[in-house]
């Protein structure tokens, strides 16, 4: 089999049977064979049920596998129980696409195209596609890796601070044509197999974030490139599973997504680097706050972020590398 489409559904019943409907047509033109396993991640309730209903309802059988799993496994263990056997099975695939549950695949060329990419590239390892809003924005995506540097300017949010630092600003330019980067967005994120069995599946230890930047720096370690192929589109509606992103104010970031970032520091650039990380994202944000109530600015930061940072820094939680709480695990305990 060329290419294993993989969408992991929690809580977004619905928009994962729009984004199926999207696939329809396309995935049985894909050259050389595609499937798409679906993962329904510990919704609950009557989800898996009427997942089952859709795929019967509308023909969707022959290529698309539901796999229900309980209690939810965050991100990175919902997408790795469904490529771990597909992986294993006497037809593994030649590319794993990760693609969200709130996506729209738009025309065929967005799978095709992917495809091609990695079949013309043998060093790309990974490979994104495009993220376009609804109303056809360009989302942020592709990204330098964080660092220092990112992080202090992600903190501060000066202007002329972060025209200094643009050379290592989080964001990259935006180009028509193909061009290698740090790491691209998992809504949309196809890997080669060969790479995988060389670097390993996701951290799940990381539970949701920070596992895209974790990945494709593995794989950057390992001699693998990452690209992002921008004719490659996809439609990302964003934030629907964990509401931390979309056009509201977000109240509070819950305490797993600190716990991801200090792990993906941790791990992958040691104590001393992830104290001046968080270091100079504390003091730059801070700074900002400052500067923020004197000029009466509105505040659409989410809130406890400075004192939520701090308490989640190497400062107070330790240079131990930590595995993120699970809550789905925590609820299910009767914690």
């Amino acid at each position: 089999m060329k290419l294993l489409v993989v969408i992991v559904s929690y809580r977004v019943t619905d928009l994962t049977i729009d984004c199926l409907r999207s696939l329809s047509g396309k995935i049985e033109r894909v050259p050389g064979g595609a499937r798409v396993a679906l993962c329904e991640n510990g919704t609950g309730g009557d989800a898996a049920d009427r997942l089952r209903q859709a795929i019967a309802e509308n023909g969707w059988g022959p290529w698309v596998d539901l796999t229900v799993i309980t209690p939810n496994r965050g991100f990175t263990g919902g997408n790795n129980a469904v490529i771990r056997p597909a992986l294993e099975s006497d037809d593994p695939p030649e590319y794993v696409l990760l693609l969200n549950a709130d996506t729209i695949v738009p025309e065929q060329d967005s799978l095709n195209t992917l495809v091609a990419f990695l079949d013309e590239h043998p060093q790309a390892g990974i490979a994104g596609s495009m993220l376009l809003s609804p109303e056809g924005t360009i989302e942020s995506t592709p990204f330098r890796f964080p660092g220092i540097a990112t992080e202090l300017d992600r903190g501060l949010k000066l202007g002329i601070v972060s025209k200094l630092l643009a050379p290592w600003s989080l964001v990259l330019p935006k180009r028509a044509e193909p061009f290698r980067v740090g790491w691209v967005s998992g809504a949309s994120l196809i890997l080669r197999r060969a790479m995988l069995d060389q670097i390993g599946l996701l951290d799940e230890d990381l539970y949701t974030y920070f596992d895209d930047p974790d990945i494709s720096l593995r794989a950057a370690r390992a001699g693998w490139e990452t690209w992002y192929v921008p004719a490659s589109r996809v439609i990302h509606l964003g934030g629907s599973t964990t509401g931390l992103t979309g056009p509201r104010v977000v109240p509070r970031l819950p305490p797993y997504w600190y716990q991801a970032r200090r792990r993906f520091f941790l791990k992958n650039y040691g104590p001393w680097y992830t104290a001046m990380a968080d270091a100079a994202f504390i003091l730059g944000y801070a700074t900002w706050r400052i500067r923020r109530w004197i000029q009466r600015k509105p505040d659409t930061e989410p809130s406890h972020m400075l004192i939520d940072s701090i308490r989640h820094s190497v400062f107070c939680a330790g240079p131990k590398v930590p595995v993120v709480e699970n809550p789905a695990l925590r609820s299910s305990s009767g914690d």
